[in-house]
């Protein structure tokens, strides 16, 4: 595949060049403003990417204007994390008087794609029927995380798709990214012609910029989705990005139909049509909105599934090309929530539904990361009552917690094969590790969630605080096999129901 530089752009970055504790080892891919370079983290060798948007390129307007995208996309990753957008690790400005090219250069350090669905694209026909379904449901997620937690991405195209090296999407590039006040948001008159709504044009504003709503992520969903399934193809006409942008105004205006390409599947086109609904009212409103409407049966591509416990992974593998349920962060999961929670990340732990009161006896330093991994998870029923009541039956709130004689060690008594289908970085710090409490706690979160979705599907709703702990102590299909809290875990379940009911108090 291409790196992406044109001919007459050599890399201003040398391999070797450090950045943010960040080491420079080549070129990715550049832009019109600046260029991407593979890094690795200096102190553990992890892979990272840098965005480079040198001064020397940009007017004065221009270089003020960078370092406040920067800043943006910076502080929407550190308040907004979730599976499907991608991190923000940093955001400096390079003083470097040796090498004028890079002095004042606006710089970001955030995890490191395998490719962007622009580069599946141009490499070919692009994903099968059922790969593009995968690939949009995971962009829902995303959205519909983003749009419940007051944020418009404002630049969704598939250049701000990326994919991970085991296949999963993240949403990217931040830096229009926009806090809703109220019914909107605002932005700098900036965004990607063919793939902005046609009311950017129209509402255009004065001091403070473009006024943003969900319904314009909903509309770049809409040629996204239109994209993916028909090679490449834009919904609407024309050799440039202006020329398409203007057939999309001509065609709000009454002046031309929607044609949709013809490789676009039957049960997508009144999807994609209604994203593209000339009248925003008449588009789904949000992420969510947008999310359940997807067509609900999203096969599995190729990517490894995880098991329960091992005794199951047979058969979880087998049923790789099944149907599956939704799952933010969990591996193999496809489809997009039902109901996003609606708590701002912003707000303080306490203003979650079900949140732990003041006195009770969960240790402070793990209220923020228990809040976390409940609010990342759909469910309702996942709770951070829930999960601390998990978690003080499994280990007493202990993070050097260990059974050897069944294999299950820290704060969440994690099997360790078992954690590594589920984990995730909760603590940020580049590793993964069961005896990490964030990382723990937040891998907890998704496994429960994920529980909570299975049972919800094989019709297991009574009493599902008590199942999601007797899964969790056994497995989803030993539950399922019992129709309820199986003999032999129902001590454990009677104690975490106790501890539920005494912080719910």
């Amino acid at each position: 595949m291409s790196t992406g530089f044109p001919a007459d752009l050599p890399p201003e970055v040398p391999p070797g060049y450090r950045v943010a504790g960040h080491r420079i080892t080549g070129p990715i891919g550049a832009g019109g403003w600046g260029a991407v370079y593979a890094a690795e983290r200096r102190r553990d060798g992890a892979p990272a990417a840098v965005k480079v948007l040198p001064a020397a390129r940009l007017a004065p307007g221009q270089r003020r204007q960078a370092a406040e995208l920067a800043r943006r996309e910076a502080e929407f990753s550190t308040r907004a994390e979730h599976p499907r957008l991608i991190r923000t690790f940093a955001a400096a400005v390079l003083r470097d008087p040796v090498r004028p090219g890079l002095d004042g250069a606006v710089v970001l350090v955030m995890e490191r794609a395998e490719r962007s669905l622009a580069d599946l694209l141009a490499d070919g026909p692009g994903p099968a029927a059922p790969a593009a379904a995968r690939l949009l449901a995971e962009v829902s997620e995303g959205l519909a995380h983003m749009h419940a937690h007051g944020w418009v991405h404002g630049d969704l195209k598939p250049a701000n798709v990326l994919l991970m090296a085991d296949g999963s999407v993240r949403l990217a590039d931040f830096g229009l990214t926009a806090e809703l006040e109220g019914t909107h948001a605002y932005v700098p008159p900036l965004g990607s012609l063919d793939h902005v709504p046609p009311e950017w044009w129209s509402e255009r504003s004065g001091v403070r910029g473009v006024a943003l709503r969900p319904s314009s992520d909903v509309w770049a969903f809409g040629v996204l989705a239109h994209q993916l399934f028909a090679a490449g193809a834009h919904p609407f006409p024309g050799a440039t990005a202006r020329a398409r942008a203007l057939a999309a105004q001509s065609y709000t205006r009454g002046r031309e139909r929607l044609r949709l390409d013809e490789r676009v599947p039957g049960e997508w086109r009144t999807l994609i049509a209604d994203c593209l609904a000339a009248d925003r009212a008449e588009r789904p409103a949000d992420g969510s909105a947008l999310a359940a409407r997807l067509p609900r049966a999203v096969p599995v591509g190729p990517r490894r599934r995880r098991a329960v416990l091992t005794a199951v992974a047979a058969v979880v593998l087998a049923a790789g090309a099944a149907a599956v349920a939704v799952l933010p962060g969990a591996p193999g999961g496809t489809a997009a929530p039902d109901r996003p929670r609606a708590a701002p990340v912003s707000s303080p732990a306490g203003s979650l539904p079900g949140a732990i009161p003041p006195d009770a006896d969960v240790p402070a330093a793990l209220r923020e990361p228990i809040a976390r991994a409940a609010r990342r998870c759909p469910e309702p029923e996942v709770t951070p009552v829930l999960l601390a009541a998990m978690l003080k039956a499994e280990s007493g709130f202990d993070p050097a917690a260990a059974r050897p004689d069944t294999g299950e060690y820290g704060i969440a008594m994690w099997t360790p094969a078992v954690f590594n289908a589920w984990a995730q970085d909760g603590d940020m710090d580049g590793r993964k590790d069961y005896m990490s409490p964030p990382d723990a706690i937040i891998s907890m979160g998704s496994y429960v969630c994920w529980l909570a979705q299975q049972f919800k599907r094989r019709g297991l709703t009574d009493d599902l605080p008590g199942l999601l702990a007797a899964g969790y102590r056994t497995s989803d299909k030993t539950v399922a096999e019992a129709r309820g809290v199986p003999e032999r875990v129902r001590p454990h379940v009677a104690k975490v129901e106790r501890y539920l009911a005494e912080y719910s108090r």
